[in-house]
């Protein structure tokens, strides 16, 4: 491996996480490189096979090989990467879209619930409040019958008292 085919991956101005990243991707793609049929044929198989061992060993110290070869492999598998993420992100979006509508759904089969049994209380209230009036009355109607027979048993003494006095 000359200096001059490769550079230390962490000259590329990359976080530590996104070393990571390259790393894990170029350790991928260099395995993917050796079987995918690449370094299978005629007259291409020890160039293959050697541009892969050397990518490997660079990687390995922390360097990114610069060939033609192994960029394409690693460029490959950087595509599939975003790729796969993009598929992640649009699948988690639709779910979260649906969460989203059955959230929405459930909220407003909790309001309409809310607003029925809102106004099942008030029709409670309200038969409540008449009953309470048509408690008044017949306490008001018995005072009344109270107060007639209080008379009516006043005039009835009254009467007997006279009757026995008559006699």
């Amino acid at each position: 491996m000359s200096v001059s085919t490769s550079i230390p991956d962490t000259s590329l101005g990359l976080t530590s996480s996104e070393i990571q990243i390259l790393r894990q991707q170029q350790q991928i793609a260099l395995q993917g490189q050796t079987g995918n049929g690449l370094s299978r044929g005629r007259g291409t198989g020890r160039n293959s096979n050697s541009s892969s061992r050397a990518a490997s060993a660079a990687s390995s110290h922390g360097r990114l090989l610069l060939d033609p070869m192994s960029l394409r492999a690693l460029s490959h598998q950087l595509d599939n990467l975003q790729e796969q993420i993009r598929n992640r992100i649009d699948y988690l979006e639709e779910q979260m879209q649906l969460s989203i509508a059955n959230s929405y759904d459930r909220a407003g089969n909790i309001i309409c619930d809310a607003d029925a049994e809102i106004a099942r209380t008030k029709n409670i209230l309200a038969s409540i409040d008449d009953l309470e009036n048509e408690f008044t009355k017949i306490a008001r109607i018995r005072d009344i019958v109270k107060s007639f027979r209080a008379r009516i048993e006043s005039y009835d003494h009254r009467l007997d008292q006279a009757a026995r006095r008559r006699h």
